[in-house]
């Protein structure tokens, strides 16, 4: 499944024990954001929030010490968002002002695409279970989507942690 021939998509499903409401909060609450944003080790000091369609949120995750303590800067601008179900937006690396970066400007491999289309969906699935779909879409290559999707389930495992 790929939006333009030749590239690979991640696509990673996780059941929560939590209801649908609080996995929604935890993608639209600068609180919540802050508590799962970031591989293991990592932490995230910068959720500025602007959830809403068109507008545009600023998060920071901040490297380990032992990886260099840099901190690295992402937008996510919300082209669509269906409350309780449905979240599209997309991601840029940028400075810690909000401008785009490339991604080989902060370090990062070449066949990162520029712009990365996420698309999250929650599914309700009784009171207290919520399943939840994160969908990238246009990397290069498999070994991208292989360390996007590690890093996706290490979010996750913080954000199960957080309910």
């Amino acid at each position: 499944m790929s939006d333009a021939p030749g590239t690979y998509n991640m696509v990673l499903t996780r059941v929560f024990n939590a209801p649908v409401e609080e996995v929604w909060k935890a993608w639209s609450d600068s609180e919540q954001v802050m508590r799962w944003w970031g591989p293991n080790g990592f932490t995230a000091p910068v959720a500025r929030m602007d959830f809403r369609e068109g507008g545009t949120s600023l998060v920071c995750m901040r490297a380990p010490k032992e990886f260099g303590g840099q901190d690295m800067y992402n937008t996510w601008t919300y082209k669509k968002i269906v409350p309780m179900q449905r979240i599209e937006f997309i991601q840029n690396f940028t400075d810690p002002d909000g401008k785009k970066l490339a991604p080989t400007e902060v370090g990062l491999p070449p066949d990162i695409p520029f712009d990365v289309r996420h698309v999250v969906t929650l599914k309700s699935l009784d009171e207290r279970k919520t399943e939840l779909t994160v969908t990238e879409y246009g990397y290069a290559s498999e070994q991208i989507v292989a360390i996007s999707r590690s890093g996706m389930e290490q979010c996750f495992d913080k954000m199960a942690a957080t309910f």
